[in-house]
């Protein structure tokens, strides 16, 4: 009889889970999507909206988790009993489970009051209009105390001086966070071409600043030096905190705490994947490398032929610019140096989330069967289910090898 796995959460997260689950336990599990939205949603192109461009993908869950053999239930998750393996539903319905996979992510409020807060589901960001007018403007672009992951903003801030120079805007871009240096937590190498990038665009940068308003908005007051700035619009990211699921241990943020194998700590039968654990980088790549090892796992305490490897994280971060982009890693566990950056891939395939099984999934929804470059580079792929019973190696050919 085959375990009824549920995942809740139809995000990075859940859908990478979903997926893997698919393949690595087969018909050893029943599964089961739980999601509140019946769309999954590209969240890292929803920097794009702001400046007109396409809005970002979306992919119904419904007739995708049908074309995987599982349920899909679309409602949200109100609170977990573990000790009767049970989901309660919105609706007050009860969702039975024998593997529970939790990736629903974080919770979004405002950190500067006055500010416009990316992303946000209050009031659409519309930089076209800030940069529009023969007034120049002088715009700041914030990483509030507490977010750990910036990226968004800096292609925020580059993307609209691209659109200033083609309005022919003199507007003034600012960028403060309290990073030590730009986008540190790729590395030295990343950190210096991105710092030297801004540079080149004429994008001032306030590194290991701490940005608080003053009475009225415009105003910044920056720590330490108790320095102010004036700005006639400020674009801040948002604090996020955790999902707090009533049933579950979750930190004084209502993060819920993992363990290597992303099992939840404390939990018999449950995981989680995703901006809503307790790893301190929210990212969604991060989340697909988390939810691949709760699917290993579940899927080797189900009968399946795969070795259970712990959550390794390796950051890998696209960076949208309005020209070339520039691609960045780093294995932020340690042992990978000082990371790397370049304006050509260093993962196949290049979206801008690395999903062992997502990557593939998006890619090939929108351009078919591609070919990767030649040359060294990561690449996410789907691996037979029988491959993972054995060792395997690419030869330089980039054909299979079994050892």
């Amino acid at each position: 009889m085959s375990a009824r796995v549920v995942i809740l959460g139809g995000g990075v997260a859940g859908l990478e889970a979903l997926l893997a689950l698919h393949d690595l336990a087969g018909e050893r599990a029943q599964l089961t999507l739980v999601s509140r939205e019946p769309d999954f949603l590209y969240k890292p192109l929803l920097v794009e909206e702001p400046l007109g461009l396409e809005p970002a993908e979306r992919h119904e869950l419904a007739p995708l988790a049908a074309e995987l053999g599982a349920d899909f239930v679309n409602q949200a998750a109100a609170a977990v009993d573990p000790a009767r393996h049970l989901v309660t539903l919105a609706d007050g319905s009860e969702l039975p489970y024998d593997k529970l996979v939790v990736c629903l992510g974080g919770r979004y409020r405002p950190a500067l009051a006055h500010a416009h807060t990316f992303p946000s589901t209050e009031e659409p960001l519309d930089l076209e209009r800030m940069l529009a007018g023969d007034d120049a403007k002088r715009i700041a672009f914030v990483v509030p105390p507490g977010v750990t992951w910036s990226l968004p903003l800096y292609e925020l801030a580059l993307m609209a001086q691209t659109r200033a120079r083609a309005l022919g805007s003199d507007s003034e871009l600012t960028l403060i966070t309290p990073e030590d240096a730009p986008l540190a937590a790729f590395g030295v190498a990343a950190s210096a071409a991105v710092a030297e990038m801004l540079a080149a665009r004429g994008i001032a940068i306030e590194a290991g600043a701490h940005a608080r308003e003053e009475e009225g908005g415009g105003r910044l007051l920056l720590s330490p030096g108790q320095r102010r700035l004036e700005f006639d619009e400020v674009v801040a990211l948002p604090v996020m905190e955790g999902p707090a699921l009533p049933g579950l241990p979750a930190d004084a943020s209502g993060f819920i705490p993992i363990d290597p194998h992303t099992r939840v700590v404390g939990v018999d039968d449950v995981y989680a994947a995703g901006d809503g654990t307790d790893f301190p980088l929210k990212q969604g790549g991060l989340g697909t490398q988390q939810a691949d090892a709760a699917a290993e796992h579940i899927a080797h305490g189900l009968g399946a032929a795969v070795s259970p490897e712990p959550f390794r994280p390796v950051l890998r971060g696209k960076l949208l610019t309005g020209d070339e982009s520039l691609h960045m890693r780093s294995e932020i566990g340690g042992g990978g140096g000082e990371g790397e950056a370049s304006p050509d891939c260093l993962w196949w395939p290049p979206h801008k989330i690395s999903g062992r099984y997502l990557a593939p999934f998006l890619y090939r929804s929108e351009v078919g069967e591609p070919e990767p470059p030649a040359g060294s580079l990561d690449v996410e792929v789907q691996l037979p289910k029988e491959w993972h019973a054995e060792p395997m190696a690419i030869d330089v050919d980039g054909s299979p090898r079994v050892d």
